[in-house]
């Protein structure tokens, strides 16, 4: 008997399929669920049936996509590419059905949920605006191995289907109708019909938009490639990220043909699987599931959120968080200081919130509040004013004042150790911090800061509201930098001694562009401001005896301060960076090591000294907070692949040729 499939027939011959895989939350393609399919068709392939409609158990959700926590267990290439043929031969039995077949989507319906429903006849949507219909395989360093990258480009077209895969953004169940990807939108309460009536109808030729078959002729074939492989090397560099690439090949040389593109799909399939770069993007998949499962739950609900400071990080941080759903009050002295975030945040909520109703019920939970009558209102608190440890203490005693008893007070503070920032606090060990990363809204990670004697329930709060906006958190201790600063700072300190050597400032960013970061450490200073990297350098260095580069801390006396001013290492126009063609002079051979070890080196310090205690968390916090590149899986995880030995002997030749800023820290040993 079935375990995660039920199959009724009605009074008209008509099968009805559900899945609702056992004992889970959501849908997945697991081997056992695919393998009860198989029994499943070999009976309607026995005895068809008038007409099969499929849908799914779990409401609000139809199929996640393959079972992900299986992806280790599949062995070579070789194995893979089998698995995926296997894959594809059971999904085009549904296909080949002598029957009408249709799915209907109720919700998520993600990689091989979307590649078994491109299988159907027809294909019945939801009445939602949730983006629910895509291939997300790319962001895993795959390509769709189930038949998917044939069947989204027979249906939607080499445009919106090729888009669909390089990108691995859903869409919503409007743009799937638009673009060919569903037949019919239906709600709850309707969609059985809808079904009843496609069963009896006789089942379209499905095809692509007429522009889309002309550049699908092998003469036009190469032209839509170079366009396309011009479009995706302008994000993603083919040696980091080869899924894209592939997926371009295949259609280049299949034209998505049933006769060949699934057996060409699967052996591409099979080798994805076997890149670093797939089990690296793995890795990091489920690093994010390791980062929402900290802390415990807790009964206690963040609804009012007071953040004081309308400076670019508190203003964005209170914005982001009326997006999410709270309502927020945002103090500042004067309205002077408040308007141009309320300006910022009118931005957000206009790119975030296409319905206009909806933003105007999003811009209405965010409010200007001079007079901090808010605090008093409020379940959390967020200190977001400038890095001064006796402004921020003046503050906190007015706020206590005020704050109702169980709230929550944070800080912002990217630099100063809590246990300073406390000592005027009746609660202390109520006390954490909230350290957000600038812009708000692109970057995913919170740090969420304690001390030692900081209460769990504080933190358990402080998890609950970070992954309740949409975040990551990452648990650090109290310390100078934390994590991400402490990490970035010899990252970028090595880019501005490189700079004082006189290499060019476009061959260093080149340089760390090409090991993956998503931004060189020149534009990096510029885009954070110099006098950010000022203070924080004053900071660190204090901490860890580190000197203030010359060269910041005169640029930023002459009010260079990078994007922020139109000019700094770089000169900057429309927000971008004018770079000079060319690398313009000679670069040392030992480059890439001279900015990328300092970061595994100092990652190495944060686990040694407990600043994270766990070297995974530590991986994915560097990941989300500082673009680490990904398809390495991390600092340590880089380090492990490249060999702990052949790091430390590098930093060692390092420091003999350069100074003891590149010593190995004594952490190594234990990794």
């Amino acid at each position: 008997m079935a375990q995660h499939w039920k199959l009724e027939t009605d009074s008209a011959g008509v099968a009805w399929l559900c899945i609702d895989k056992a004992d889970a939350k959501a849908n997945v393609l697991s081997s056992g669920v695919i393998a009860e399919l198989g029994e499943i068709m070999d009976g309607l392939e026995a005895s068809p049936p008038a007409g099969l409609v499929m849908y799914s158990g779990k409401p609000g959700s139809f199929i996640m996509g393959a079972d992900i926590t299986e992806f280790g267990d599949f062995g070579s290439a070789a194995e893979v590419t089998r698995l995926g043929k296997m894959a594809q031969g059971l999904f085009l039995r549904i296909r080949n059905l002598p029957c009408a077949t249709v799915v209907a989507v109720n919700g998520v319906c993600l990689g091989g949920g979307l590649e078994i429903s491109m299988m159907f006849d027809y294909r019945i949507g939801p009445e939602s605006d949730k983006k629910i219909f895509g291939l997300p395989e790319v962001k895993l360093g795959l390509h769709p191995g189930f038949g998917g990258t044939v069947r989204a480009v027979q249906l939607c077209g080499v445009r919106e289907g090729m888009q669909l895969m390089l990108t691995g953004n859903p869409v919503n169940a409007r743009k799937a109708l638009r673009i060919g990807l569903i037949d019919r939108i239906a709600g709850d309460d309707t969609w059985r019909e809808v079904a009843t009536k496609l069963i009896a109808t006789k089942p379209p030729l499905a095809k692509a938009p007429m522009m889309d078959r002309i550049l699908a002729l092998a003469p036009f074939r190469p032209l839509v490639r170079n366009m396309l492989i011009k479009q995706v090397a302008s994000k993603a560099r083919k040696d980091h990220y080869p899924a894209p690439y592939a997926m371009i090949d295949l259609w280049a040389r299949h034209g998505a043909s049933s006769k060949t593109g699934y057996d060409a799909e699967a052996e591409s399939f099979g080798k994805m699987m076997s890149t670093d770069t797939s089990r690296n993007l793995i890795r990091v998949f489920f690093l994010q599931g390791k980062l929402k499962k900290q802390g415990n739950k807790t009964d206690k609900k963040i609804g009012h959120v007071h953040v004081v400071g309308a400076g670019v990080m508190g203003g964005d941080i209170a914005a982001w968080c009326a997006l999410r759903g709270h309502t927020v009050t945002l103090q500042d002295r004067e309205q002077k200081y408040i308007d141009p975030a309320m300006e910022r945040a009118q931005k957000l909520f206009a790119k975030r919130v296409r319905d206009d109703a909806q933003r105007a019920e999003t811009a209405g939970r965010l409010r200007s509040d001079v007079e901090g009558t808010g605090a008093a209102e409020a379940d959390l608190v967020i200190e977001a004013i400038y890095e001064n440890l006796e402004a921020k203490q003046e503050l906190y005693k007015a706020l206590q004042a005020k704050m109702k008893p169980g709230a929550l007070l944070a800080t912002n503070t990217s630099s100063i150790r809590l246990e300073e920032l406390r000592t005027v606090l009746n609660e202390p060990t109520r006390f954490i911090g909230l350290h957000f990363f600038n812009p708000v809204a692109m970057l995913p990670l919170v740090e969420v800061i304690r001390c030692a004697d900081t209460d769990q329930e504080a933190m358990d709060i402080g998890f609950a509201f970070t992954k309740g906006i949409g975040k990551f958190p990452l648990e650090c201790s109290s310390a100078p930098g934390f994590v991400v600063n402490r990490i970035l700072a010899p990252y970028m300190g090595e880019a501005m001694e490189l700079a004082q050597e006189g290499v060019p400032l476009v061959a260093i960013d080149k340089a760390a562009e090409k090991f993956g970061m998503p931004m060189g450490p020149v534009e990096l200073a510029d885009s954070v401001g110099l006098d950010v990297g000022l203070h924080v350098s004053k900071v660190l260095g204090a901490a860890m005896n580190r000197p203030v580069p010359e060269a910041l801390a005169k640029m930023v006396d002459e009010g260079l301060l990078g994007r922020k001013s139109g000019q700094g290492y770089y000169k900057w126009e429309d927000g971008k960076a004018v770079k000079p063609p060319g690398n313009g002079g000679p670069v040392p051979d030992d480059i890439e090591d001279r900015l990328i070890l300092p970061m595994v080196n100092e990652a190495v310090a944060c686990l040694n000294d407990g600043v994270v205690a766990d070297a995974e968390l530590l991986d994915a916090g560097v990941i989300f907070g500082t673009g680490f590149a990904p398809f390495r899986g991390g600092p340590l995880n880089y380090a492990r692949e490249r060999g702990i030995d052949s790091v430390v002997a590098a930093l060692e030749a390092l420091a003999s040729r350069y100074g003891d800023r590149f010593l190995p820290n004594s952490g190594w040993s234990d990794l």
